[in-house]
């Protein structure tokens, strides 16, 4: 018996994700939401093609450097007519585990005052799954006009034109979905340190604009501001090494999580000198 679909938009953005949309399409299935869509930003390989492959719509994006970033810009100039989006990596891949909460979930929902789930997944590193290390969980699923995510006006701190640590801002209570989804990307390790030193750039410039405006800590969640704290501090590298590899079972994982921990304090300790850096060009 055919399952029904779900009141769902997938939304996928994506830039040169040849590698990973197909399995992150195929992932998902033919009759899990009404609607797929890959939100691109002028992709030069394949990825386009492999969307509508697969039967999604494609959206092109194109950043002009201010607010809306892409997630925003699709909920406000192309809000879904689903009930429900989901927001979904291109190398995020939906188990069957994952699947079926989600049906029971939503199919449940109707007298729910739920307005968003936080989803949680898998980090697969050098091409194994870790069994340690920092949890990832992002609001990523919510009722369409319950809220988008947050307003930042950076003024081009970065070439990212997607909302990158941000969560959703939403009006109501918020659920939570407890198989997991699997992130793993296969576009290597290289990809990975070249990423992270744009995330780094972005952390930075948010820290330092946000120091002088005390409005925005108010929208933050206890881990954001437990982070944006330690970010004062060189400690911050060492703090994150200690949690990833000690406290949060990194250890288990051997040479990989001792590898995996100490990219997180390189990461972090690179945020931390940005700052420092900025700081006395601003001063210069």
């Amino acid at each position: 018996m055919r399952v029904p679909t779900l009141d769902l938009t997938i939304a996928i953005p994506v830039r040169n994700e040849e590698q990973n949309l197909p399995g992150c399409l195929a992932a998902i299935g033919p009759d899990l939401a009404r609607r797929i869509v890959i939100i691109d930003s002028g992709s030069t390989d394949q990825t386009p093609h492999i969307g509508r492959r697969f039967g999604a719509d494609v959206l092109n994006f194109e950043w002009d450097g201010k607010f809306p970033k892409k997630r925003n810009w699709f909920l406000r100039n192309h809000t879904p007519d689903t009930k429900w989006v989901l927001f979904l990596d291109a190398d995020e891949y939906l188990t069957e585990e994952f699947k079926a909460e989600l049906r029971e979930t939503l199919r449940d929902d109707a007298g729910s005052d739920k307005v968003g789930y936080w989803l949680s997944y898998t980090i697969y590193f050098m091409g194994k799954q870790l069994r340690g290390g920092y949890p990832l969980r992002k609001l990523a699923l919510f009722r369409v006009g319950a809220g988008e995510y947050e307003q930042i006006d950076e003024k081009q701190w970065s070439k990212l034109d997607m909302e990158v640590h941000e969560h959703p801002v939403l009006e109501g209570k918020v659920g939570v979905i407890n198989h997991k989804i699997d992130h793993q990307d296969f576009r290597g390790l290289s990809h990975y340190v070249t990423k992270h030193n744009e995330y780094a750039g972005w952390e930075a410039a948010r820290f330092l604009k946000s120091s002088s405006d005390a409005t925005v800590a108010t929208r933050w969640t206890w881990k954001q501001q437990l982070k944006y704290r330690l970010m004062r501090s060189v400690l911050i590298g060492p703090a994150y090494f200690c949690g990833s590899f000690f406290l949060l079972g990194g250890f288990r994982d051997g040479a990989r999580g001792l590898a995996f921990a100490i990219l997180k304090m390189s990461y972090f300790t690179q945020v931390y000198c940005k700052i420092k850096e900025n700081r006395l060009l601003q001063e210069a």
